[in-house]
């Protein structure tokens, strides 16, 4: 580095202390970005990749950004997974004549991200982080942007099971945890291994961005890795992990001696992996972070289980891919929040549902009172409407990047609390009640920016004009002078004129010697004995004076001076404000649980929803159900569906119909509303009574897994095993054509087998509905006692299949698949060449199953004989060998059928054959004709 300018060592010594990141370098108005960094910028922002020193033999990659356009580009990188570190200038160039200094602020990694410009207003931007020893893992959530921090712990067989879950629910952008389980992850990726932790793969040779980590050495760091939706893996040094530093940095954070009261007593690994989580934020971020005020633990028993199977499923939230803008998703229909913190808690809200009954009730009450009260929700909802988003504010403010117009609109955000509370003043939900109490009108804080922020401040505080005229005498005495630097020289010229007799006296400036006083060569006797000569010019003479220096002094650093005391003034500001935070954060607390409730309240109203009973029991009884999202899109009127199951005689249905006829509808629907009654949402029907529910299962669709080496069956079963493990009575199972895709003897044999264990388990038997094509499993349900056969109902007019979307008792006799083929725009030779061979297939299944008929009646009497002996009673028939008679059936029909197929594939072939003409066919024709064939049947 002997060789290197007094800058590029300064950038080598800067990368040296922050490995792992991309360095934005601040040169003047550009961050530029040198060697691997530059190449990897260059190559991910697709802009100009340039060098330094172009003239020697040992060029220096270099590319760079306008740093007043940098958000874009650093946004690009960060979602990319990289970590970005913010090097500025900290010093005046023009009062440095050696380099200037040159220090990292800030970095910006994809579980930190708090600029506005970065993030979306309605998502949550967790950090996660997990450790664990033994059999004891845990995992703690900080979203840095708001300051919501979360953290959990599991012990047993089952924890990494519980943790997982609550990292697919949580889905945050980048996971620490200690270098020492980088193998573990390695492994448990490489075998699949369940016991291990997270199996996902990570690159370990990422190096953290803790400044005291022990890490590879690695100057350009490798993009992220997509898991667990778009999550950025991050080893970090086990120093950074041990208990007692962790507990000690909680308990600084939040002005405790002890933890116990947030429930963290003998909780060890939550300790651990809260402190790393926090530290990490505190690090990147370069400030004590003080917005995060509070840790909540939580247990997996404290809401609604739904695993990121279920979401993707059910489509709760939006795809990340979904470009059209249509409400695919359920948070699409039901988010009409006002503010970007009420949308993050209806999302919340929506996937992690209550399962506390109280809460649920609370909920509901509230929104009732919203529906019925129009004018009231219409007055709430408009001044909502003005309320910034003050949890990402007061983060921004204690994380020093606020801006004059965020204090602006804090202000205004503060000023809709009269007229909301006054709006809930005769509130009668106890839920509403509690926030009219939560509800701080915070008047010292609005006095005090009312008094020193002017009504027009600027977005940057380096732009000037931000503190209110008389606020501060110094500043105004400054900026007096800086807007009257005009009247104030014309007036020192007139004055000086007058004292001298020299009419041609002139004060002018330049930026070499500043103000001075110009008279001409035939003029310089007679000025003044105070005046001192500054230059002697050819035909004029320049000269200064006291009074002349003093006032340049003040005009010429006026400006300076305003900048420097505006910042000043504006820094004292926001530490007054920044005391009252847990203040604000109550109140925003508020608004958001406000907004959600009011949302919900407007969307009821508009979509005919009704409020759900819920109840102690196991029943789920719906009546005229319908699917949210589908009636939301669509412009036909939908048709409702009604629904009873419980856990005794109905608990699971058996659910036949045609392609097309709403099998998967119902199942969804059903699932849909109770997860918006446990939400405290009303529900889209005429009425719905509805148990608590613990966890709700899904398999639906065909998804493979090939990077992992799992086929579109091999994920079928593994999630069908997850739901036999983990569901209890008091879950709902959705199984959609379980079974399908594997051969059909083996996929009929798993889905009976599936269909029982759910119906008969002690532990396991949830409410399942089961919708299927093999017909063969509607005769469960005339031997499992809680099991009952459904269909979704169509019929045929005028050679045409009718759906009628319809959900009765009963089970239906065809799929009608050629007809939802014609509707795809399959060829009509194919239509036409399916249904004949369809025909011969039902034809030969008749015949079978009269054969079967026949085999029945000579039974028949030995079977009465049996009955008469049994004391006439009958006999019930050994679960073994019902499914052993329905699958040897299933076997001689399938049996038959490829015969037949076999058949009905070479029936043109033996039509071609009996067309011959043998008596005239010539020898060679005849030997073509047979290769022909042979080529054909080969």
């Amino acid at each position: 580095m002997s060789n290197l300018t007094p800058m590029l060592r300064q950038y080598h010594e800067l990368k040296k202390q922050h490995p792992g990141t991309l360095l934005f370098f601040r040169l003047g108005d550009f961050y530029e970005l040198f060697y691997e960094d530059a190449q990897t910028g260059a190559r991910e922002l697709e802009i100009a990749l340039t060098a330094r020193n172009k003239e020697r033999n040992n060029p220096v990659p270099m590319c760079g950004v306008p740093h007043h356009a940098a958000a874009s580009y650093i946004v690009r990188l960060v979602r990319k997974g990289y970590r970005v570190a913010i090097c500025e200038q900290t010093e005046d160039a023009a009062q440095s004549k050696k380099l200037i200094r040159r220090e990292v602020v800030r970095i910006i990694t994809p579980g930190t991200i708090i600029d506005p410009q970065l993030i979306e207003p309605h998502e949550s931007i967790y950090l996660a982080a997990v450790c664990g020893t033994g059999d004891t893992l845990a995992a703690a959530f900080l979203d840095v942007s708001t300051g919501d921090f979360r953290v959990t712990q599991a012990c047993g067989t089952q924890a990494w099971a519980r943790i997982k879950a609550d990292l697919e629910a949580y889905a945050p952008r980048e996971l620490i945890f200690p270098t020492s389980l980088a193998q573990l992850f390695q492994n448990a990726y490489a075998h699949g291994a369940a016991s291990l932790p997270l199996q996902t793969e990570v690159a370990t040779q990422r190096p953290s961005t803790l400044s005291d980590a022990k890490t590879v050495d690695r100057d350009s760091p490798p993009p992220s890795i997509d898991v667990f939706n778009l999550m950025t893996l991050t080893p970090i040094d086990d120093d950074a992990w041990r208990t007692q530093d962790c507990a000690s940095l909680l308990c600084e954070q939040f002005g405790v001696r002890t933890l116990d009261g947030y429930g963290l007593a003998y909780k060890t690994e939550a300790v651990r992996a809260a402190g790393a989580c926090l530290r990490y934020a505190r690090e990147t971020q370069r400030v004590a972070a003080a917005h995060i005020t509070e840790i909540n633990y939580f247990e997996p028993q404290d809401h609604l289980v739904l695993d990121s199977v279920t979401v993707r499923n059910l489509e709760l939230i939006p795809a990340s891919n979904n470009q059209d803008g249509h409400a695919h998703a359920l948070l699409d229909v039901i988010d009409e929040t006002r503010t970007g913190m009420g949308s993050r808690t209806l999302r919340t809200w929506l996937l992690r549902p209550s399962i506390r009954r109280a809460e649920i009730e609370a909920r509901l009450g509230a929104v009732d009172e919203l529906h019925r009260a129009h004018l009231k929700r219409d007055h709430l909802r408009a001044r909502l409407k003005e309320v910034a988003d003050l949890e990402r504010l007061m983060g921004r403010l204690n994380m020093n990047t606020i801006s004059p117009r965020d204090l602006l609109a804090l202000l205004r955000s503060l000023e809709q609390v009269p007229q909301i509370c006054q709006a809930l003043s005769d509130a009668e939900s106890s839920l509403l009640q509690i926030l009219y109490e939560n509800l701080d009108e915070l008047t010292d804080v609005c006095s005090l920016i009312k008094h020193a922020i002017s009504d027009d401040a600027p977005a940057k505080l380096t732009d000037g004009g931000v503190v209110r005229e008389g606020y501060s005498t110094e500043l105004d005495e400054l900026r007096s002078i800086s807007r009257n630097a005009k009247q104030t020289i014309a007036a020192l010229e007139a004055r000086e004129r007058s004292r001298s007799g020299i009419s041609s006296l002139r004060v002018r400036f330049n930026g070499v010697f500043g103000y001075f006083i110009e008279v001409s060569k035939a003029s310089a006797a007679r000025v003044p004995a105070d005046y001192e000569r500054r230059q002697t010019l050819s035909n004029a003479e320049r000269f200064t004076t006291p009074e002349l220096k003093e006032w340049e002094r003040r005009v010429l650093g006026a400006e300076d001076h305003i900048a420097e005391l505006e910042t000043k003034i504006f820094k004292e500001v926001c530490e007054q404000i920044s005391a009252h935070t847990k203040r604000i954060q109550a109140t925003a607390r508020a608004f958001a649980s406000l907004d959600a409730l009011a949302g919900l309240a407007e969307v009821a109203v508009r979509r005919r929803y009704v409020r759900p009973l819920m109840h102690e029991t196991d029943e789920i009884e719906i009546v005229a159900g319908r699917h949210p999202m589908i009636e939301a899109s669509s412009d036909e009127h939908f048709i409702p569906n009604d629904l009873y199951m419980n856990n005794s005689m109905a608990r699971l249905l058996i659910i036949t119909g045609p392609n097309m006829g709403g099998k998967s509808t119902v199942l969804r629907q059903t699932a849909l509303i109770s997860i918006l009654a446990q939400m405290g949402s009303f529900v889209p029907a005429e009425r719905a009574r509805l148990p608590v529910l613990d966890r709700i299962f899904t398999r639906v669709g065909a998804n493979d897994d090939l990077a992992r080496g799992r086929s579109t069956f091999m994920v079928e079963m593994t999630e069908t095993a997850q739901i036999l493990h983990h569901a209890s009575a008091r879950s709902l199972v959705l199984l959609d054509e379980i079974g399908r895709g594997t051969a059909t003897f083996d996929g009929l044999s798993i889905a009976w087998a599936v269909a029982e264990y759910l119906h008969d388990s002690a532990e396991h038997a949830a409410k399942t509905l089961f919708a299927t094509h093999y017909h063969e499993l509607t005769e469960l349900a005339e031997r499992l006692p809680g099991a009952q056969n459904y269909q979704i109902t169509a019929t045929e007019r005028d050679g045409e299949v009718v759906f009628l979307h319809k959900l009765e008792r009963g089970r239906a006799s065809k799929s009608y698949g050629i007809e939802v083929a014609r509707l795809a725009g399959l060829p009509s030779v194919v239509l036409a060449r399916a249904r004949e061979v369809l025909t011969r297939l039902e034809r030969y299944e008749l015949d079978v199953f009269a054969e079967e008929m026949k085999e029945t009646t000579v039974a028949a009497p030995a079977q009465e004989k049996a009955r008469k002996e049994n004391n006439g009673e009958a006999l019930e028939e050994p679960r073994e060998a019902a499914l052993g008679g329905a699958i040897k059936r299933a076997n001689r029909r399938r049996i038959i059928a490829q015969a037949t197929l076999f058949e009905a594939t070479n029936q043109s072939l033996l039509d071609e054959l009996r067309n011959i003409e043998v008596e005239t066919l010539q020898p060679e024709e005849a030997r073509q004709m047979l290769q022909s064939i042979r080529a054909r049947i080969m």
